[in-house]
């Protein structure tokens, strides 16, 4: 009896716990860096030819795969059509191709072959988010998922991209890429 009374206490505790948190949580923001400098304009950045390195890391932070990609953005006014190639250390080779379209200044869609509806993009200040889900091959199937990807520009020709990638809000991995601007 001592035990199920303890036990139900601790679930409560873990609930109220979980619950607080939801509410306290302050995520970061892209409004957040609005009156901060260099201005980030992504369709800029991305014109022309862009390298790009990275890591992947597992839920635990482990690296389990590496990777260099060659951009190469055009711009036509009103839409940003972007070519990533990504050589994985493994020998994998992915492509893709993006369309992002620039609805005002802050607020960007964006729309490719593996992406599930569209992205949404928002661009304030020196960052650059964007949120979107991506059919990820794993052992010959697709699983969906979300990323939550952040671009920092560091100076005209430098930025740092973060993306935290969750499955049923569940993070299963993380990857932080460097942008180098020819």
């Amino acid at each position: 009896m001592k035990l199920t009374k303890l036990i139900s206490s601790l679930l409560i505790i873990i609930i109220i716990a979980f619950i607080v948190n939801l509410i306290l949580k302050k995520d970061m923001k892209p409004e957040d860096f609005k009156n901060k400098k260099p201005r980030l304009i992504i369709e800029e950045y991305l014109s022309g030819n862009v390298k790009a390195w990275g890591i992947l890391q597992n839920r635990s932070g482990k690296v389990t795969r590496q990777f260099s990609a060659d951009l190469n953005g055009k711009w036509d006014g009103k839409q940003l059509i972007l070519d990533e190639k990504f050589n994985w250390n493994d020998g994998e080779v992915q492509s893709r191709q993006w369309h992002i379209t620039k609805i005002d200044e802050h607020n960007y869609e964006g729309i490719a072959e593996d992406v599930v509806g569209k992205a949404r993009g928002y661009s304030y200040g020196p960052a650059f988010k964007f949120e979107y889900v991506l059919l990820v091959p794993v052992k010959g199937k697709e699983m969906k998922i979300t990323f939550d990807d952040w671009i920092f520009m560091q100076n005209e020709r430098v930025a740092i991209n973060r993306a935290k990638m969750t499955k049923f809000g569940i993070k299963v991995a993380e990857l932080t890429v460097i942008f180098l601007k020819d």
